[in-house]
């Protein structure tokens, strides 16, 4: 089996949901459950490259990476694993720079499972923030990221991070790395729970033009900017007809960078996302 790590650049508001809850927020996003770290869920990634593929005009091929349609599902499993993607670096709002990515040690130390990057983890020590010597997000020894005022220091090791992920989020014109910062964990925390977007949605009753009674819900997204890391599998072909090598399989998944839609409200301009792979060594893809 061969793996290749992916990165989910969101460039609109993703609602990768879980149904209703109980809780202040009625349609709240999905979570890793110890943790409470939001994830977008690897059906929901498996399923829109499955959708993706259908234009390649290799129906044999694609039947043998995602496996038959339903009415034949048991005749073999497919080729492709796709894990869930796991938030690495979330948008905040900064009073300087417009916004920055801000991440923790715990989501890099997460990251690095996924990846062969040779890269050294920053130590955060209390409520304080790292960011790299060319930020744009320091004003007078300090950082300013919502309601929070943190003491900032400049470490190399954030620089390293940086042009990494740079690579992949900004290639042509680095934006990046200027708004990379590292909190932590317990601070990390907090933003998890209040820097997402929330969005109070309704609808109206035709006859009044009013809201209509019970129809006004609270709907959790992940910002746009928002990064996640994930890994895909692949096994050799299972079906008898085609023979595909794991690489190969990869490949006709995701080969090099696709835009796609993730989660629901599609049709008013949610979730519309890039979805780069991550190839080996050099920031660039795997």
């Amino acid at each position: 089996m061969q793996s290749r790590a992916f990165i989910v650049h969101a460039l609109s508001p993703i609602h990768a949901g879980t149904g209703r809850s109980a809780d202040l927020i009625d349609l709240p996003i999905a979570r890793m459950r110890a943790t409470g770290i939001p994830i977008i869920p690897g059906s929901t990634i498996k399923g829109v490259l499955r959708d993706l593929s259908r234009g390649k005009d290799k129906d044999e091929q694609r039947l043998a990476v995602f496996g038959p349609e339903k009415d034949n599902a048991s005749v073999h499993a497919g080729a492709l694993v796709v894990g869930d993607a796991v938030l690495l670096a979330m948008p905040v709002r900064s009073m300087l720079g417009t916004f920055a990515w801000v991440s923790s040690p715990l989501l890099l130390r997460l990251a690095l499972r996924d990846l062969d990057w040779d890269l050294q983890l920053p130590e955060v020590a209390g409520p304080r923030a790292l960011t790299t010597s060319r930020s744009c997000c320091v004003h007078r020894g300090k950082v300013y990221l919502e309601d929070l005022d943190l003491f900032a220091d400049h470490d190399p090791r954030v620089d390293s991070w940086a042009r990494r992920l740079a690579e992949l989020t900004s290639p042509e014109l680095d934006i990046f790395s200027p708004r990379f910062v590292i909190v932590d964990d317990e601070t990390m925390n907090f933003l998890l729970e209040t820097a997402t977007q929330v969005d109070a949605r309704v609808r109206l009753d035709d006859e009044t033009r009013t809201v209509a009674q019970g129809a006004l819900w609270l709907e959790e997204s992940l910002p746009p900017e928002s990064l996640l890391l994930g890994l895909m599998a692949a096994d050799p072909s299972r079906r008898t007809d085609v023979t595909m090598k794991p690489t190969q399989v990869l490949d006709f998944v995701l080969e090099s960078e696709r835009t796609a839609q993730l989660g629901g409200n599609a049709t008013i301009g949610r979730g519309r996302c890039r979805i780069v792979p991550v190839r080996a060594g050099a920031g660039g893809q795997r």
